[in-house]
């Protein structure tokens, strides 16, 4: 993924194993401390490449990992940039187990990338402005009182006020958070009053000028959800097994309210049962999910097709007036590029012909893969002189001469063949054997569920589905202009109905 997504992922929001021994049996949860921080050590380090200089990431996590995880992620990104431990009310039902704590909330571990991250504020309810009033018939309308003192000393803020009746107000120990200036000019406009007995001042916060509200640390379940409510969203399309700890999908819309606008990049890297990937599209964000599972076809397939085609009536379904729309591609793991043969030498897996092999190194070393009807050796281009040929024969000298000659002053070539001989000065040429190549850039003889896979080039787009004639099939729903395609140039959008 880092050849063609590195630095434009603007939110990350992973659900790893918790190690508890609670997750599908596909991931390796319940290992020792040590090698579930070191699994995860390597994710985070790629998940830091991937995102935008305005990016986030954001972590669900119980007590078992919590604080071990946060000083891993403290080392990775800085402790500059961690921005909170929010707490989860993830259940409100006592668990009841004798001699023991109920354990009500898990956490939200949230990094930014950079100082260049803008936190958003999340909409206003009813609920938020019950501290709003009108007492004096202010026609500016409700206000409530808002903190005059500084959190910081600040020597020239401290100033003392005199009252009406004549009555001194001692500054604050740090100063005022105003000027001398400001306070004549706003207890002049009526923003800042007396208290009646003149003991301080108050200083009005309107209403009005409220757009949003701060995101605070305590998610509360009656405002994001519980995994009981996430069980039900999930059994809702697929039926047996399913995640202990699934995440409702209200969770998911407080992250990426937050955290995206329209159009943004979500990456989930845990997908699970692919919730991050239906809230995404639901508010009209673009998505990649990572998921090297069975449930992968038996959870997040079937739920993303309901989602497209309107069928998903849950979750965020009806806050965010979904009715349908837009489409994804499906990817699958294609085999390893190397394997070893009898004498334990990396080779080129035999399942690859000269195209895969050429689309893969292509996609591995950076170049867009665009094979030339005029120069056999121009199998891709990173800019208008640089290019690459992939070959699977031996070099001698005399083909690396011709090469050279063919490519000419004015560009450079990068030549991988699995050997080369002879001696020559080449100084367009980089010339690199296959295997080593491969090797310094991929992980390999990992049973784990890694993340860091060959990423192959995309798939040719599926041909359009022949339209239903009166009364068949099922209808497929209009694209949503603000979901744009993953893939698209120039912010095109396109359909493409979903399949395996």
């Amino acid at each position: 993924m880092e050849a063609e997504f590195a630095g434009k992922v603007k939110c990350v929001f992973i659900d790893p194993p918790y190690n508890t021994g609670s997750a599908f049996t596909h991931y390796d949860d319940g290992v020792e401390h040590s090698i579930w921080l070191s699994l995860m050590r390597d994710r985070l380090e790629i998940i830091r490449r991937l995102l935008s200089e305005d990016g986030s990431l954001w972590i669900t996590i119980d007590d078992n990992e919590a604080h071990y995880l946060k000083v891993l992620c403290d080392e990775v990104f800085g402790r500059s940039n961690f921005l909170s431990c929010s707490i989860w009310n993830h259940s409100v039902q006592s668990k009841g187990y004798s001699g023991k704590f109920s354990v009500h909330h898990n956490y939200v571990l949230v990094y930014q990338r950079s100082p260049s991250f803008v936190l958003k504020d999340l909409p206003r309810q009813e609920e938020h402005n019950v501290n709003y009033s009108n007492p004096d018939n202010d026609p500016r309308g409700s206000w409530r009182s808002g903190d005059v003192r500084n959190s910081l000393v600040r020597k020239n803020l401290m100033y003392n006020i005199t009252t009406p009746s004549g009555k001194t107000i001692q500054h604050p120990s740090k100063g005022w958070r105003f000027s001398r200036e400001t306070f004549d000019k706003e207890l002049a406009e009526g923003k800042i009053k007396f208290s009646p007995d003149e003991s301080r001042i108050i200083r009005k916060i309107y209403l009005a000028d409220q757009e949003g509200r701060v995101p605070e640390t305590i998610w509360f379940a009656q405002d994001v959800g519980t995994t009981r409510e996430a069980s039900s969203e999930v059994r809702a399309f697929v039926e047996g097994d399913f995640f202990d700890t699934p995440k409702p999908e209200r969770l998911l819309k407080r992250v990426l309210e937050i955290a995206t606008n329209p159009g943004d990049l979500v990456l989930d890297s845990f997908a699970g049962s692919g919730t991050t990937g239906a809230v995404a599209h639901k508010m009209g964000r673009r998505w990649i999910m990572v998921e090297l599972g069975e449930h992968c076809h038996t959870h997040i397939i079937p739920r993303l097709q309901k989602v497209i085609d309107g069928e998903d009536k849950g979750g965020i379904s009806e806050a965010v007036s979904w009715q349908g729309g837009g489409g994804f591609r499906y990817y699958t793991l294609a085999p390893s590029l190397l394997q070893q043969d009898a004498y334990g030498q990396w080779v080129i897996n035999k399942e690859y012909n000269a195209e895969m092999l050429a689309q893969a190194l292509c996609k591995l070393e950076g170049f867009t893969y665009a094979p030339s009807d005029a120069h056999y050796w121009m199998h891709g281009h990173s800019t208008e002189r640089d290019y690459i040929y992939v070959t699977t024969a031996n070099l001698n000298h005399e083909q690396l001469q011709q090469l050279s000659d063919e490519a000419g002053a004015e560009r450079s070539l990068l030549v991988l063949c699995t050997a080369f001989g002879g001696r020559g000065d080449y100084p367009n040429l980089t010339v690199k054997k296959i295997p080593k190549q491969v090797l310094s850039r991929c992980e390999w003889g990992h049973d784990d569920y890694s993340l860091q896979i060959e990423n192959l080039p995309k798939a040719p787009p599926f041909p359009p589905d022949p339209l239903p004639q009166a009364g068949e099939g099922r209808k497929s729903m209009p694209v949503n202009v603000a979901q744009g395609g993953l893939f698209d140039e120039g912010g095109e959008i396109t359909w493409q109905r979903s399949r395996r």
